[in-house]
């Protein structure tokens, strides 16, 4: 199966901190990944990258042409103070087709309606955003991403503070989208739900542990060399050589002799530190 995404020696970061590490491979389009590792491991930064919110600090991400991308990071970083329905948050992700200030046809609101009826929102159309609560709103969002008709859906923590109700039924339009040939990639943090409904996972400590089917990824070895890890806003952290993290690669690796670059100063950062 093609690459939707291919990663060639990928670092990220900010400043001079990075984040994520010699990340080789390739997402085949129409998986199923989950994201796993501590928190500070670089999770939300790698899915920051692939979606253009964060520039490499080295290295490349490669999309598909033609890639249609949706995003749906963290409620924590979604200002619900906003004074808008749940209509209009479902709304905006006709954005791609419309623009912001489009005006929406007859069609467009019979897609809004049935993403809302998907999700199990008909009745809260008018809500206020900020009365919803926290599975009410998570479900807003996937609507919302519906709307996108992306071949590409990175979710960022889907199911945190979301009750088990909601969380069944989200999972069950993952597994839709996937049936529809859709690549979906979500950061999580419950490795059993992994385990039960994701088919491929990535486990990060800054650099990538394991990346590959998920019951070869989470092996006891693996999950405890991924507890152990230096985050990046220590000081002191290091970069991870490139010895040591091309075994760590996905499928057919690659083979780099990159130094890497602080890019605050133009110092050379020793790879072997």
């Amino acid at each position: 199966m093609k690459p939707i995404v291919r990663f060639d020696n990928l670092t990220l970061g900010y400043g001079s901190h990075a984040a994520v590490h010699h990340l080789s491979g390739p997402l085949a389009a129409g998986s199923l990944t989950a994201v796993l590792g501590a928190n500070g491991s670089g999770k939300s930064t790698l899915l920051k990258g692939v979606v253009g919110l964060i520039k490499p600090m080295d290295g490349s991400v490669k999309i598909a042409p033609e890639t249609r991308i949706a995003y749906l990071p963290q409620q924590s970083e979604i200002d619900r103070s906003f004074p808008a329905r749940v209509i209009d948050l479902v709304a905006l992700g006709l954005w791609p087709s419309r623009g912001l200030l489009g005006r929406r046809t007859a069609e467009d609101n019979a897609r809004i309606a049935t993403a809302i009826r998907a999700v199990g929102l008909t009745g809260f159309e008018t809500r206020p955003i900020d009365t919803l609560s926290g599975g009410q709103m998570q479900r807003a969002l996937f609507a919302r991403v519906m709307l996108q008709n992306a071949s590409l859906i990175l979710l960022d923590e889907p199911f945190n503070a979301v009750d088990q109700r909601t969380i069944t039924h989200l999972l069950a339009i993952i597994a839709a989208w996937r049936d529809q040939g859709r690549t979906i990639v979500a950061v999580l943090h419950d490795f059993d739900m992994a385990r039960q409904h994701f088919p491929q996972t990535m486990l990060l400590a800054r650099r990538p542990v394991a990346w590959g089917a998920t019951a070869d990824v989470l092996t006891p070895a693996n999950l405890e060399q991924a507890r152990t890890f230096d985050e990046a806003w220590q000081d002191d952290a290091p970069w991870c050589g490139e010895e040591e993290a091309g075994s760590h690669q996905h499928g057919d690796s690659h083979e780099h002799a990159h130094a890497h670059t602080h890019h605050d100063d133009g110092r050379r950062m020793n790879p072997a530190a």
